[in-house]
């Protein structure tokens, strides 16, 4: 890469957001998990469904793990679900404890995603028109908050449990869907899901939200609801 587009590239990641894009490519990555390889101790898993053809393009979901968690743990929220449906799941890791902007600003993690989605669109034939980021807790938060910057990428949200969203701008409209449980004591569901959700009601985003009796989880029913919903509604 050149010089000028490293700096655009680090310019984009301190304002949140990312350049890669999706391209028709045939598909050559094997069914089944694998490594991204991008970094030695903080990387991220790629999971491709099985059966899948080449001549169809999959939807994409990011999944993005809670504080103090890693790929495992953002690929298991929905990895059951990925064959079943026929999505391709990207689970990075945080370049720390937790998502950088839960540090107070854009920047190290954007830039990795970025780099991951890449890497992804490079190898997968991705349906541009069906491509969600995802995430619980603190991933949920930016999820979110990534979600609403790139919405001109995104075309769905999932945020399981979120706490709060920073969006460093607003790009596109992506729909949202939001999952609190009303017993987390944790994120409690009054200071955090219902605040968001009047706040993106009241901004105009098209939202499903959904409140379950329960802790600071994912149920597996709401996990499949979210999915559901994501393959199902398109422009």
């Amino acid at each position: 890469m050149s010089r000028e587009g490293q700096q655009e590239n680090i310019e984009a990641a301190a304002n949140g957001r990312l350049l890669a894009r999706p391209s028709h490519v045939e598909w050559s990555e094997h069914a089944g998990r694998q490594t991204l390889g991008l970094d030695t101790l903080r990387d991220g898993l790629l999971y491709v469904p099985a059966g899948h053809g080449r001549d169809r393009p999959a939807p994409l979901v990011l999944m993005l793990h809670g504080a103090g968690g890693n790929a495992e743990q953002g690929l298991g929220l929905v990895r059951q679900l990925a064959d079943e449906f026929g999505f391709v799941v990207l689970a990075p890791e945080s370049r720390r404890k937790t998502w950088d902007v839960i540090y107070r600003s854009y920047g190290a993690d954007v830039a990795f995603i970025d780099r991951a989605l890449g890497r992804v669109f490079s190898r997968c034939n991705i349906n541009p028109q069906s491509v969600a980021i995802g995430g619980f807790s603190d991933g949920a938060s930016y999820a979110l908050s990534l979600g609403l910057t790139n919405g001109d990428l995104f075309t769905h949200v999932i945020a399981f449990s979120p706490g709060f969203m920073a969006p460093a701008s607003r790009q596109g409209k992506p729909r949202l869907f939001i999952s609190h449980g009303t017993q987390d004591s944790v994120l409690p569901v009054e200071r955090c899901s219902r605040r968001i959700t009047q706040q993106v009601e009241s901004a105009g985003y098209e939202l499903r939200y959904r409140e379950f009796d329960g802790a600071h989880a994912v149920p597996h029913e709401i996990a499949r609801e979210a999915v559901d919903w994501f393959v199902s509604t398109h422009d």
